[in-house]
């Protein structure tokens, strides 16, 4: 490493050594195993002492999947000090349902929601709804702080960038507090896609969503289904390691920590991670940034 460079690691080093209030949420899915749920409740257990600002939980669109999901949030409710944000879809439920839903949170004590259009029924052409109708909807029942979902490399249904950005506008305008981004590698994409939502006049913040990868080959099947752009450096990160999942988790940890220093240098103070119901890599990128338990 050249002096110079080692000089400008140091300097980068020292200012995020001087951020402060850093905010993190999680994302968890529904096991669909025992297996899989006691890896669940280790990697909640785990990160609860981080004190993220919310953990949400994803929203299967099939009636059985649904039920997991609010077990998942009534557990979380229940038995820890975390705010839980249950993932919710407008295109699979009727008016009726989402508000019955809405005030059945409510009821609980869940005042966050995350709200999604969801993937559309297979052969269904255009939606006749949107995030945005849920947004509304929900905020007609109650005063829920509500995220959204944001694009920075475009929603692949999206007619053209300018038409997503409105798409996001409309969200925000009907009362999002925030947007969370999908998953990306380009930083670039992400604060040219910060720069536009400011010059829109989107005036909510605009959370990265923060991957952290394992497994490469899985990464890929959700970029191409997502469009994703994987860039050629990732490419390159994770060749030769198909067989060998130790280093692959030390090369995965080391990329999101990267993304997230130079993400944070550019003013980022919030970040949203997409956990795949894991701990140990989101817990490495936090203690990187500064997040540390509450003492």
């Amino acid at each position: 490493m050249g002096f110079h460079h080692a000089q400008q690691l140091e300097a980068l080093n020292e200012r995020l050594s001087h951020l402060k209030d850093i905010q993190v949420s999680f994302e968890f899915f529904p096991p669909s195993s025992e297996e899989m749920e006691k890896t669940l409740w280790q990697s909640v257990e785990r990160l609860q002492p981080l004190n993220p600002r919310f953990v949400s939980v994803t929203y299967g669109a099939n009636s059985g999947v649904r039920d997991r999901t609010h077990k998942v949030i009534e557990k979380i409710h229940k038995d820890t000090n975390l705010v839980a944000a249950p993932h919710l879809t407008v295109v699979d439920a009727s008016e009726e349902e989402l508000r019955q839903l809405a005030r059945n949170y409510w009821q609980q004590g869940v005042r966050h929601i995350v709200a999604l259009r969801g993937d559309l029924p297979e052969g269904q052409g255009r939606p006749d709804r949107y995030a945005s109708d849920l947004v509304a909807l929900l905020k007609q029942e109650h005063d829920f702080e509500i995220s959204v979902a944001a694009y920075p490399e475009v929603h692949p249904e999206a007619s053209s960038p300018q038409a997503d950005l409105i798409n996001l506008k409309r969200k925000i305008d009907a009362g999002a507090n925030r947007a969370i981004t999908q998953f990306f590698f380009d930083i670039e994409a992400y604060l040219r896609f910060r720069d536009r939502c400011a010059a829109a006049g989107i005036d909510a913040e605009i959370v990265p969503g923060i991957l952290p990868v394992t497994n490469y080959r899985q990464l890929l099947k959700f970029s191409d289904f997502a469009k994703v752009h994987v860039p050629n450096w990732l490419h390159h990160m994770f060749d030769g390691l198909d067989d060998d999942p130790a280093t692959r988790k030390l090369v995965g940890a080391n990329v999101a920590i990267e993304m997230t220093k130079v993400l944070a240098k550019e003013g980022v103070q919030e970040f949203h991670f997409y956990t795949l119901n894991r701990a140990e890599l989101s817990y490495a990128i936090c203690h990187a940034l500064g997040v540390r338990p509450s003492c």
